[in-house]
């Protein structure tokens, strides 16, 4: 018969085990090829962050770090992929928004971001911004809100899809905050948005600074404000949302690393730790500033708050904009 005391030897077998085999996995790692996958097409912001962070990571480590570009679905093909893999460490993702926003807006996601996978570190940031072809007769935030409030549903503003941050936090600031009737014309991806704004066809671009700083800089679009707590370096002269008066609508569009859950806890920090010090070199922060983005910080559990703070903020969005995809 089974006593208590047989039980609770068994229990703790079971768990020297356990820390037994991630000890050996630990001690292994990052031995042969690490994967970083990409759930996005090559080009992207995602998949620049991601060359710069497996180029440095085998250095440091002395492995093979290669990044998979696994495009398709808004991320999920990708992201679902990495979900179903070994919990070892040998594959991991790099994520942005629609990691969160995923499972809020759509019916049917293939997996679950608070249950399918570990957070490993938040990498990189960049502010997201609106602004407007140069024929709007609006030269900043508040200007721009008057107008739509005099012509409701004649204008027109861009976005990488409908479910993207974009979208969710234009109708946060447009519908929610201030009542405005403007249209949403969603494209399949960032720079069809961008396109249609710089023909007309469009007049708001609300996107991450990085695909608009260069027009803006050149004149072919008008930048109005960033939505961070500080202007961006890639557009200096562009206030901020709270600068023109408009509080609490920071949004920004983050990459971060995640592994698949049940990745043991040692290489998690190892991951981490490394990558944390390749996001203070110099010579990344400038890499980074190229493209308007630049380095989060964080432990791993703090990044794990950032998400569910995300996701819950989202949520509210949606709910209240009774935005969803079937």
């Amino acid at each position: 018969m089974t006593t208590w005391k047989s039980t609770l030897t068994l229990a703790s077998l079971l768990t020297a085990f356990t820390v037994s085999n991630q000890a050996v996995q630990a001690a292994d790692y990052p031995a042969g090829l690490v994967k970083i996958v990409v759930p996005y097409p090559a080009g992207g912001p995602n998949d620049f962050i991601a060359r710069i962070v497996a180029q440095k990571l085998s250095e440091k480590l002395r492995a093979q770090f290669i990044v998979e570009n696994l495009p398709g679905a808004g991320g999920e093909i990708g992201t679902a992929a990495v979900a179903r893999a070994a919990a070892d460490g040998r594959t991991i993702a790099l994520v942005n928004p629609d990691f969160v926003i995923g499972q809020i807006v759509k019916a049917n996601v293939s997996f679950d971001p608070f249950k399918s996978f570990t957070p490993v570190i938040n990498v990189a940031v960049a502010p997201e911004m609106f602004s407007v072809h140069p024929s709007v007769p609006a030269t900043n935030m508040g200007e721009l809100l008057g107008l739509l409030k005099a012509h409701p549903g004649k204008y027109s503003y861009a976005t990488p899809g409908y479910g993207t941050s974009p979208h969710l936090y234009s109708e946060w600031l447009f519908k929610l905050t201030y009542g405005l009737d403007v249209l949403h014309v969603p494209f399949q991806g960032a720079l069809p948005a961008v396109q249609s704004t710089l023909a007309g066809q469009t007049q708001i671009l609300p996107i991450v600074v990085t695909a608009v700083a260069p027009l803006i800089r050149d004149g072919k679009l008008r930048g109005l404000a960033v939505a961070a707590h500080r202007r961006s370096p890639a557009v200096p002269d562009v206030p901020t949302l709270e600068e023109e008066g408009i509080k609490g609508h920071e949004v920004g569009f983050w990459t971060g690393v995640v592994a698949p859950a049940g990745t043991p806890t040692t290489i998690i920090d190892l991951l981490h730790d490394r990558i944390a010090e390749i996001m203070a070199q110099p010579d990344v922060k400038d890499r980074l500033a190229t493209i308007g983005f630049e380095p989060a910080t964080g432990r791993s559990q703090e990044f794990a708050a950032f998400l569910k703070a995300e996701s819950d903020q989202w949520k509210k969005v949606v709910s209240d904009a009774q935005i969803r995809i079937n």
